[in-house]
């Protein structure tokens, strides 16, 4: 099962465990050094893009020494779960320790710990510094401590977080472990100050280049209606690839995910109020590929790791560059072009002013303010996208323009022709038909691969991981069933060269890979049941409603807010599939905003909001407008 690579004495100690576990045989940019330098005992501090190959800085040397254990502390308990299990699918022994595991079991492997059995073990900031950790760890044979998303130490930040504060007395209580920090978003003040913070010794300094050239970053001023019309046909130009599309606040996220489905797009939603098991489940449907969309709030993404993400939809503008450039960073991690769209309107301003208003702390209150002006800055701008967005790491720039943003551009032709009137129409008047155009960015590949084989073992993961009730990520990155398809291998020998195939991968799967492969040559094809059809949540909607089902209802139902429930009923009122009911509003109401609508007409809601009585609800206007709209045949936009 094994094979052998030949290299040079020197680099054996790392090369032969990175092929050996993770089936590579070569280091990204910076990697080697980084390995390198936490290896023989500095301190570290490492900038390093999204996708860039954080983890396997601090990883690969908790794997060399095999009497010591490695701490990595990372704030969120999906994304430790996750890189445990990646670790074990890998041979590598590693454990997490956090609210999630019963106190018997975390009893139990305490105790483990204390004779080094495993390399890494995972740990929340706050679960750090508490009294009983620190007593454990000092018995426990450690390597080093590994720090995750570093900034969020620095009150200077995007991110700051005050348990990440306390990681100082790390240096006090373990003087002679090296503690290394990571992170992918960090100006050079923050840099600065999570060095003074950790009391960093003399740390080794790694700082990559922010600037991501197979990234489009395109910037447009939108209201909402426009908006909708601009996602749907975003979507539907990223053809190939997965989609993530960012919601400023979870009703949206219900919104949009309908408005998807209703135009023929399967979608799933992820946002904080879903139970952490309809998280998971949406999230393994997107990472599999059975769906291809996934829209959401912030809470998704940390540490995912799909490298074929064709496009990033912003919605809303985000709280700092540092936050767009996080969220955007998540696209085209394989190298391949890919688009990262932001789509804003003057509205938002007001909205981040609000929160920044509610900030107590004044110091903290002057940054916010100072991270919304940059913003401002950013989407109103005449400078590269790509240019600004390093500028504002600190890094200086030997180039003026990146020849593919919306400034050094011609945006796509498709994007001028969506108009705002196209927002009222139904979601299916959409023109699915318009072709993206791309002169200057081709969608190029190094490799050559069969869409049949793709998509055949792709299914095969999908099945193979619901037998193991694993994810389909850990049986297979996208990235090895890519390199599997190109190389189509016939033995293990063969399997073990492909880029991803470590020893544990090979043992545990290359009899059954080579077998599909096999069913593939012979004929075998995907089934094409494997991916999700779209809903029909207006049919949905409305069968609930013929069934007597209240708004409140159909939202615990169909899992979405009320207010988003009423915005489809309202659609459906003003398209003419649904009569208005009296009992939806109370007449009164009704009555005044029939009275204001006839005054200021239909095309916006926001006038007529304002000139009525505080209790009368948006929900209560969109219905009762929808209704006047249809008796009209008024299909103007719908602003607010």
């Amino acid at each position: 099962m094994s094979s052998t690579i030949a290299v040079a004495p020197s680099l054996d100690r790392y090369r032969l465990p990175l092929h050996r576990f993770w089936g590579y045989t070569s280091f990204r940019p910076r990697q080697e050094a980084i390995v390198q330098a936490l290896d023989s005992g500095r301190d570290v501090c490492v900038v390093m893009p999204t996708g860039g190959g954080k983890s396997l800085c601090y990883q690969l040397p908790a794997v060399l020494d095999e009497k010591r254990t490695a701490v990595v502390i990372s704030p969120l308990i999906a994304l430790m779960q996750d890189q445990v299990a990646q670790l074990r699918q890998m041979g590598i022994p590693a454990i997490f320790l956090n609210s999630a595991v019963l106190r018997s079991d975390r009893r139990e492997l305490e105790e483990k710990t204390l004779t080094g059995e495993f390399r890494l073990i995972y740990i929340s900031p706050e679960r750090a510094v508490m009294a009983g950790t620190e007593r454990w760890l000092k018995n426990v044979p450690l390597s080093f401590f590994a720090i995750d998303e570093a900034h969020c130490i620095s009150q200077w930040g995007h991110d700051f977080r005050p348990e990440y504060r306390q990681l100082a007395k790390l240096r006090a209580l373990f003087p002679d472990r090296p503690i290394a920090a990571f992170t992918a978003t960090a100006t050079q003040q923050v840099r600065h100050d999570i060095i003074e913070q950790l009391q960093l010794r003399d740390p080794f300094k790694s700082v990559s280049s922010f600037r991501r050239e197979n990234l489009r970053y395109v910037v447009r001023e939108a209201k909402e209606p426009q908006q909708n019309a601009l996602v749907v046909e975003a979507v539907k130009q990223a053809r190939a690839g997965n989609v993530i599309v960012y919601c400023p606040t979870i009703a949206r996220v219900g919104e949009l995910v309908d408005l998807l489905e209703e135009s023929g797009v399967a979608a799933v939603g992820y946002h904080g109020q879903m139970d952490a098991a309809a998280r998971r489940t949406a999230q393994e449907q997107w990472m599999s590929e059975e769906v291809h969309v996934l829209v959401g709030t912030i809470a998704f993404g940390l540490g995912i790791n799909k490298p074929n993400v064709r496009t990033v939809i912003r919605l809303g503008l985000p709280d700092s560059i540092e936050q767009f450039y996080q969220e955007t960073g998540r696209a085209g991690r394989d190298g391949l072009p890919a688009d990262c769209f932001l789509f804003w309107q003057k509205k938002d301003n007001a909205l981040r002013a609000f929160f920044i208003n509610q900030i107590g702390d004044s110091q903290e209150k002057h940054r916010a303010w100072q991270r919304y002006s940059r913003m401002q800055d950013f989407v109103t701008s005449k400078i590269c996208r790509q240019k600004s967005i390093c500028e504002h790491f600190g890094e200086i720039t030997k180039w003026n323009g990146c020849g593919i943003c919306d400034v050094c551009s011609q945006p796509p032709d498709w994007l001028s022709r969506v108009k705002s009137a196209s927002a009222s129409a139904s979601c299916a008047n959409t023109k699915p038909e318009l072709l993206l155009e791309r002169a200057t960015f081709q969608r190029e590949s190094s490799q050559s691969v069969d869409d049949e084989l793709r998509e055949f073992l792709r299914e095969w993961r999908k099945n193979i991981a619901r037998k193991k009730m694993l994810a389909a990520f850990l049986v297979l990155h996208d990235s090895t069933l890519e390199n599997i398809c190109a190389r189509k291998p016939k033995t293990l020998e063969e399997l073990r060269c492909v880029s991803g195939m470590g020893d544990a991968k090979c043992q545990a799967y290359g009899g059954e890979i080579l077998d599909a492969l096999y069913r593939f040559g012979q004929g075998a094809r995907a089934s094409k049941e494997w991916h999700a059809r779209p809903s029909s949540p207006a049919q949905e909607t409305l069968d609930l409603l013929q069934q007597g089902r209240t708004f409140e209802e159909i939202a615990q139902l169909r899992g979405r807010k009320v207010s988003t429930v009423i915005v489809l009923v309202a659609d459906l009122i003003e398209k003419g599939e649904l009569p208005f009911r009296p009992d939806w509003v109370h007449p009164i109401h009704a009555e005044q905003i029939r009275q204001s609508a006839a005054k200021l007409g239909l095309a916006y809601l926001k006038p007529i909001k304002e000139s009525l009585p505080a209790e009368i609800t948006y929900e209560e206007i969109r219905l009762v407008v929808g209704q006047l709209r249809h008796a009209a045949g008024n299909l103007a936009p719908k602003l607010e």
